[in-house]
């Protein structure tokens, strides 16, 4: 039960978003819901709430906030994150998302997929930086901190 059964993003800040990012954020919601694995693990001898659980993503003063809660809503685990580190890769995945959704329109498919091997990449890079991030706080598969990634990046680019 080392899960996630409800993510919300705390949006209300934000600009409305374009159609791609919405599709963006729609997909990485679907697969997160889909499948993920998220445990909070035993800090301090203290007792941790099992899972599943309900989780908000949010952004507040310049910090990615996780606000953890079990499935009944009595709150599980807070932390916050620096942005520092991911605003290179969140820059760079846009960049290149822009491109792709560019590419979708007007280019060849082998171009396309030349586009989407380094949309991946990057992808793969910023999921790899949330998971150093986590370290200690939660842990997630690599499946999981792709699509947080893709939700991180949803805010950021608002933030």
């Amino acid at each position: 039960m080392s899960r996630i059964c409800h993510i919300e993003l705390d949006d209300s800040n934000l600009p409305p978003p374009t159609p791609e990012i919405e599709q963006e954020r729609k997909v990485a919601m679907y697969d997160l819901m889909e499948e993920n694995t998220f445990t909070l693990p035993a800090r301090e001898g203290r007792i941790v709430a099992e899972g599943p659980y309900r989780v908000e993503l949010s952004i507040k003063e310049k910090r990615l906030v996780f606000d953890v809660k079990s499935e009944e809503g009595t709150p599980a685990a807070e932390f916050h994150l620096s942005l520092s580190p991911f605003r290179q890769v969140v820059k760079d995945y846009w960049a290149i998302c822009e491109s792709y959704f560019d590419a979708v329109k007007n280019l060849p498919p082998g171009q396309i997929e030349t586009i989407d091997m380094a949309r991946r990449g990057i992808h793969n890079e910023g999921a790899r930086v949330l998971e150093e991030r986590l370290e200690g706080k939660v842990v997630v598969d690599s499946d999981t901190a792709r699509r947080l990634f893709t939700l991180i990046c949803v805010l950021h680019f608002g933030g």
